[in-house]
């Protein structure tokens, strides 16, 4: 199962220019839709004076949520290539905006389209790429007796231990990645003899 996805190190901005208009391109990490707004938002705010703030995003561990907006740029010329870009990476939980100031000569529909698409392939190569893990959550029960074994395969299956509570059993919620869940589960019941409750199964 193949349980990784990619993004970016940290947020980052770049310029080009291409005949006379400046293109800003900033790059956010994201992880839902209303961030994406909010840093849209303060974007706009912080260069008000610009022509046009053109933008794409896609945000979910495999990628399902994304949006693109020309902002009054000719059709496709702006929004998609900074898509293409996006998905050029194989990127997600990314928002890049592309500010434009307006330089006093037009570039037609082909000449947009690259100038947006190079400003936001540099933005994403100056920000580098991270992988990240999809990962699943399970609740275990077990008598106390089991504690460091537990930890012990835990710490063996790089998952993490979320959170632990103590009562007249142990009750321990992990994070672990998904290729790595059932594994983890199996391994989990034969240290502790049967002796553990999972859930989810």
């Amino acid at each position: 199962m193949d349980d990784t996805y990619y993004t970016i190190n940290l947020r980052t901005q770049h310029e080009i220019k291409v005949r006379g208009s400046r293109f800003l391109a900033e790059v956010v990490p994201v992880e839902q839709r209303s961030e994406a707004e909010e840093a849209l938002a303060a974007i706009r705010k912080e260069f008000h004076d610009a022509t046009h703030h053109c933008y794409a995003y896609r945000i979910g561990s495999k990628g399902e949520l994304y949006r693109l907006h020309d902002d009054g740029e000719p059709g496709g010329t702006a929004g998609r290539p900074i898509l293409a870009a996006i998905d050029h990476l194989s990127l997600t939980n990314v928002l890049v905006v592309v500010t434009r100031y307006f330089g006093g000569t037009k570039l037609g529909v082909g000449g947009l389209a690259r100038a947006y698409g190079e400003a936001a392939a540099s933005v994403l190569q100056a920000a580098g790429r991270k992988t990240c893990y999809r990962v699943a959550y399970c609740e275990v029960r077990f008598p106390h007796e089991y504690t460091s074994a537990v930890m012990r395969l835990v710490a063996h299956h790089q998952a993490r231990i979320v959170e632990t509570s103590y009562d007249d059993q142990v009750l321990m919620r992990i994070e672990i990645r998904t290729s790595m869940a059932e594994r983890l589960r199996a391994d989990l019941v034969e240290s502790t003899r049967g002796q553990l409750l999972l859930d989810p199964p």
